[in-house]
């Protein structure tokens, strides 16, 4: 795409606003950011834990708004790359900054809850930013083991409380409750409102939660390379009951 300055800076301001703050041919979408470069100035914190060489590799870019993420995996050589989001105005970002950067990448309009509809498994999944906007959250952690992650899975989410993470037993007696209180117990904090001014921010989990949940829903977590961020594995299925869509025992006699 071949556009002067001016007229870059033109399209840009008419597909705004923009969250994602990207420097397409010397033009920032986002120069009034409240987090300044973002989100590559939280991409440099964990990016060495991506692989990168992508070569042959397909990612899924769930969330991806306008497309930051799905065009670091494509220069880092994936083969396929697919960015989904459920917000027409960043498919358009993302589409638009895809082709300014010259960069081959497929965007689709699709809901987490949906990704069934997709049919495949992907080498790498990046679930960024994505959690706590939604009104199911671990729901959509069971959708993805299920449906779409084939290996790994880059997560990560606003975390709000103890950033430390305590040890967790087993079982508990039903008249012990003190550890309920504990900081360092997994907890999500519910928003009925608003927070930060979005009325999409449900949930604000603590870092026991969010490693709880990852466990869970069957993936284990091969490193924290950054407080918000997690590389994980596609683990054993998660032997609890009710994972993704509950269990329907067969019984006889009745």
């Amino acid at each position: 795409m071949n556009l002067s300055q001016d007229e870059l800076r033109e399209k840009i301001a008419a597909l705004g606003p923009w969250f994602h703050n990207m420097e397409l041919n010397g033009v920032r979408t986002a120069p009034e950011h409240f987090l300044g470069d973002y989100p590559n100035q939280k991409f440099k914190h964990f990016s060495s834990a991506i692989p990168a060489d992508l070569t042959g590799k397909s990612v899924l870019d769930i969330g991806c708004n306008a497309g930051f993420y799905s065009m670091e995996m494509k220069r880092r050589g994936a083969a396929r790359v697919l960015g989904v989001d459920f917000d027409e105005d960043y498919l358009a970002q993302a589409r638009f900054a895809a082709k300014v950067s010259e960069l081959d990448i497929e965007f689709q309009k699709l809901s987490v809850y949906d990704v069934a509809r997709l049919g495949e498994k992907f080498d790498v999944v990046l679930f960024m930013g994505v959690l706590y906007h939604l009104r199911h959250p671990l729901l959509a952690l069971d959708l993805l083991y299920e449906n779409v992650v084939g290996d790994m899975l880059v997560f990560q989410s606003m975390q709000r409380g103890s950033a430390n993470v305590g040890e967790v037993r087993e079982d508990y007696p039903f008249f012990d409750a003190d550890h309920f209180d504990a900081p360092d117990y997994p907890k999500m904090h519910f928003i009925e409102h608003r927070y930060a001014g979005d009325p999409t921010n449900w949930w604000a989990p603590n870092a026991a939660c969010v490693e709880a949940m990852l466990r869970s829903a069957g993936f284990e977590i091969t490193a924290h390379p950054e407080r918000e961020v997690y590389i994980c594995r596609r683990g054993a299925p998660p032997e609890l009951p009710g994972a993704v869509y509950p269990q329907h025992r067969e019984t006889s006699g009745q």
